[in-house]
């Protein structure tokens, strides 16, 4: 091998191991069991060593949900809470067998 082709394998080579990982979806992260649906509207984080992309992804979910409930509970005309609470409610109706919900006790159990 010449010393352009050591290079250009050596360079790829820390590229690979230093590129962050891809960034996990919802629907991922619902599947490999690592957040579900709390009983009050929002995404919970289950495991208990979740990294940074998995607290951002539920934190920017969990944000764009809240503006929504606003948004309903005034169209509704009743407080946020009940509107949170009937779709928390909706949202872990929906939630296909094997993902996690949020018991009332606030224990996790898979659907």
């Amino acid at each position: 091998m010449n010393l352009k082709a050591i290079l250009t394998s050596i360079i790829l080579a820390i590229s690979l191991v230093a590129a962050p990982a891809w960034a996990i979806s919802k629907d991922d992260a619902k599947a490999q069991g690592l957040i579900g649906e709390r009983n009050n509207g929002y995404l919970g984080i289950i495991t208990s060593s979740p990294n940074a992309d998995l607290k951002n992804l539920v934190t920017g979910i969990n944000n764009k949900r809240r503006a929504a409930y606003d948004k309903g509970a005034k169209k509704a005309g009743v407080e946020r809470s009940v509107f949170e609470l009937r779709m928390g409610q909706r949202l872990q109706d929906r939630a296909p067998s094997g993902h996690y919900i949020q018991l009332p006790n606030g224990k996790w159990q898979k659907k």
